[in-house]
């Protein structure tokens, strides 16, 4: 018998983008299937979005608000498949992307082998997406894949992934303390418990970049950076537990390095810490350093303020961005319908 996927999506006020969501899943050309949303305690309209699939015989849940962790532990926790297709509620998976991934699974690759598949960024208009291949597009054991995410600041986006159900109870539940890059610290544990991570180009995904309210934007707020600071920790006991050598403990001090500017100025308590852990892992401390392009506004008014601008200038570009997308997405949606009433 073929093995059934359950494709789970959390949900969190997400009421104009579910629809689309729940409608890539039902869509996968692979048969044996299962949809299970869940929603966590949204004040919107996404639990009657949602629940209007009901009769397509989507599987819908609610609970009070706990976060994107718990929602996706609540999920997993009622869903019976072989494999679990995680989804975000604004994003979107390719028609054939879990079909193509199973198909390397009859190719004797076992149940703890780990498959992930291509993903891009796109805003209102998923034609316009542009995949981009880096270092982590490629069959890779469990320490080199955390090696290069680690040394060289990459990352894996979560609809990317199949995971067997065998891998993920290895792997354990999501961390409902992390409320800022749970998905990087869970995935590091399903990668540690696997025996290798499959790339499946053909498989693909699609990441919505629509606005800055995501879970994933920090804006200096305490509780996320305290989040970051805790799966960063962990990120670090990961890598070491796989190999620990001078490679990855410069992988580990480049980590650091690359995420130490998010916590300034906002938690200079965390930055110590920080600190005291690359002298840990044999670096030296250096002070968060800004890109050239802030530097002028750091020599005439500080760090502080130059910091505050390097936040608030791609935010200011990628809002102008959305904007002009979602323009262009309503007028060829607009030139599309008055085209089908002629």
């Amino acid at each position: 018998m073929e093995p059934l996927v359950s494709i789970l999506i959390p949900a969190y006020n997400a009421q104009h983008w579910i629809a689309d969501a729940i409608k890539s899943a039902l869509a996968q050309t692979w048969q044996r299937k299962e949809v299970v949303i869940v929603d966590d305690g949204s004040s919107d309209e996404t639990l009657r979005v949602a629940s209007e699939f009901a009769a397509n015989g989507v599987c819908v849940v609610t609970q009070p608000n706990q976060g994107a962790a718990a929602a996706r532990n609540k999920a997993f926790s009622v869903c019976q498949g072989d494999y679990i297709q995680w989804l975000d509620a604004d994003d979107l998976l390719a028609p054939d992307k879990v079909e193509k991934q199973l198909d390397e699974v009859e190719k004797c690759f076992s149940r703890r082998t780990l498959l992930s598949g291509a993903w891009a960024y796109f805003m209102y208009r998923k034609r316009k997406a542009h995949f981009s291949p880096t270092p982590l597009w490629c069959d890779l054991t469990p320490t080199e894949w955390m090696l290069r995410k680690m040394g060289q600041n990459l990352h894996m986006q979560t609809d990317n992934w199949l995971v067997s159900r065998e891998l993920s109870a290895a792997a354990g539940p999501w961390d409902a303390r992390l409320w800022r890059d749970n998905d990087g610290e869970y995935f590091a544990r399903v990668i540690l418990a696997s025996d290798g991570v499959r790339f499946i180009p053909e498989a693909k995904s699609y990441y919505r970049a629509a606005g800055f309210k995501s879970i994933s934007h920090i804006g200096g707020s305490s509780k996320k950076l305290e989040s970051l600071l805790l799966s960063m920790k962990l990120h670090i006991r990961y890598l070491r537990s796989l190999e620990d050598s001078e490679r990855t403990r410069a992988a580990c001090i480049n980590y650091i390095r690359t995420w130490l500017p998010e916590f300034c100025p906002y938690r200079l308590d965390l930055v110590e810490e920080l600190k005291r852990i690359t002298s840990e892992l044999g670096g030296h401390s250096e002070e968060p350093r800004l890109s050239w392009k802030y530097h002028w506004i750091v020599k005439c008014f500080g760090w502080r303020l130059g910091r505050r601008a390097q936040l608030l200038m791609p935010k200011l570009k990628g809002s102008l961005l959305i904007a002009w997308d979602k323009a262009l997405s309503r007028l060829e949606n607009q030139g599309a319908t008055n085209h089908c009433q002629t």
